[in-house]
């Protein structure tokens, strides 16, 4: 049983998902990519080396150059993009339903210039205020 229990945490790490949005969009961005090359940047060096296109949907007429095969690319990006939100948005809330409120902990800030320092700071690296004590994190309550 620890092989699933190993692998459901692996899952569920930040960075598997992380990388999983990273794959689908990029999937998406080369097929917005490979119309834009396939579909007008192709058929314009045709043209204007002398080739030859057809007329159909928004072709513009004479050449190759198929903007509707564009927008259609651009469409399925932002629809994957979408879903993919969609999909983020429901994984982090789930994750965050086990957290109580006060289990994560505050960033200390300096008390002369109220920016973040790192835990065990005795000086600010923003105003070199010096702490009467090293900060600490604290948690909400």
């Amino acid at each position: 049983m620890s092989f699933f229990r190993e692998f459901k945490e692996f899952i569920n790490q930040g960075d598997v998902m992380d990388m999983a949005v990273g794959i689908i969009i990029g999937a998406a961005l080369t097929a917005i990519v490979t119309a834009l090359t396939s579909d007008i940047i192709q058929p314009l060096i045709n043209f204007v080396t002398g080739g030859n296109g057809e007329v159909g949907g928004l072709v513009i007429p004479g050449t190759e150059i198929d903007f509707g095969s564009f927008i259609s690319a651009c469409i399925n990006f932002l629809i994957i993009a979408f879903v993919v939100f969609c999909l983020v948005k429901a994984v982090n809330k789930m994750r965050s339903m086990g957290r109580k409120p006060g289990d994560e902990p505050v960033i200390p800030t300096c008390p002369y210039c109220l920016e973040d320092v790192k835990v065990g700071a005795t000086r600010c690296p923003h105003c070199a205020g010096v702490f009467d004590a090293p900060a600490a994190s604290t948690t909400t309550e």
